[in-house]
């Protein structure tokens, strides 16, 4: 049984005032279309789905008249605009987050006793602020030949290839027809000139037919997604062979061998991604390679400096992982202290010593190819 809602239950709930519901009443933007027992208008289920839509956009800075067009679009139906809600709400998390970032840097430069110009103190609004982001990223995140190779081999004869969370471009084949897709502003604006055409979408809800491509990878992107298992399948959907770059959290082995995490971040085992990667691999039956890291490894992904400690006191090299930002400011100065302070007396060397002559190692890291 459908359950109706007076206009004074909604308001309650919706944090708005009732005028607001009775302005939104009169333009015609939402009318409750239901009666109570009693005669009162009320709010049927599909009248609540299509204020919490309009006051979402309103909290986004959207207008009403542009709210309206929106919510009435004819060439959208609810699961689409559904899905544009989310990538409009996630490009301004991505804003949100870069400006706290920047915020951040300030606030050290200022302990330090030093100011930024204001037009850098403007730019912590402005487009710009993206532009440093998309910087710090080209300038650490590039593909590894090494890694490219097993990734690109793993794709066999593919010519068309669907990258999903493509990000920047990295690791797409240079020789194979390439889509990307990838949700995020932010990352698609900072895709280099000449790279493959990209589709804003995620990759819980993938818009081509079902076997579209030969095949489809992703590479370091999982972990971001909504849903990992039903990102997965739509891949294996839309593509008749499927290669995954992640990593293995099921025991937290990569966290337990890796000394970044094991010495200066423990809290990292309280980031839980909510899968085991068997439970991605029987998702689209995959077979599973692990991947080992070169010690001079290009990309520069948590694990990537694991010979190079140094590259880990770097902000632009931090700011390129995500693993920083999800455990919070306090505790990256917290592990940056200790790691400086070991590095220079010398115990960083003590405990690690077995580490000083392999060129390769193996930290959790793992390929799905189905």
């Amino acid at each position: 049984m459908e359950e109706y809602l007076n206009v004074g239950r909604v308001a309650e709930l919706a944090g708005v005032s009732v005028r607001t519901l009775h302005h939104y009443d009169e333009i015609g933007l939402v009318r409750p279309s239901a009666r109570t027992a009693a005669g009162y208008r009320a709010y049927a289920p599909g009248d609540v789905e299509r204020l919490r839509e309009v006051l979402a956009y309103r909290q986004l800075g959207f207008g009403l008249h542009e709210i309206a067009d929106l919510v009435d679009d004819p060439a959208t139906d609810a699961l689409a605009r559904l899905h544009r809600l989310r990538g409009l709400l996630l490009e301004q998390h991505d804003h949100a987050d870069a400006m706290v970032a920047a915020i951040d840097r300030e606030l050290e430069a200022r302990a330090g006793g030093r100011r930024t110009a204001p037009p850098e103190q403007l730019a912590m609004v402005g487009s710009r602020l993206y532009e440093e982001i998309g910087s710090s990223y080209g300038a650490t995140r590039r593909t590894d030949p090494r890694i490219a190779a097993q990734v690109w081999n793993a794709l066999g004869d593919a010519e068309t290839v669907l990258n999903v969370g493509a990000g920047t471009g990295s690791y797409e084949p240079p020789d194979r027809d390439v889509t990307a897709v990838e949700p995020s502003s932010v990352m698609r604006a900072q895709r280099p000139e000449g790279s493959a055409p990209c589709v804003a979408a995620a990759a819980e809800h993938l818009p081509f037919e079902d076997q579209s491509f030969d095949a489809a990878m992703a590479f370091s992107t999982v972990p971001h997604w909504s849903d990992a298992i039903a990102g997965l399948r739509e891949m294996r959907r839309v593509a008749r062979r499927v290669v995954v770059f992640t990593y293995d959290a099921s025991e937290f082995a990569w966290r337990r061998r890796f000394w970044l995490t094991r010495d200066y971040l423990p809290e990292a085992a309280n980031l839980d991604p909510g899968w085991a990667l068997s439970r991605l691999a029987d998702a689209i039956g995959a077979r599973v390679e692990p991947v080992l890291i070169p010690w001079d490894c290009s990309d520069g992904f948590l694990e990537a400096y694991w010979r190079r400690p140094e590259a880990y006191l770097q902000d632009d090299v931090r700011r390129a992982c995500s693993v920083w930002t999800r455990l919070g400011r306090e505790v990256e100065q917290r592990a940056v202290h200790e790691l400086r302070d070991d590095l220079a007396s010398g115990r960083w060397t003590e405990r690690n010593q077995d580490l000083v002559d392999l060129d390769a190692a193996e930290l959790g890291l793992r390929l799905l190819v189905a």
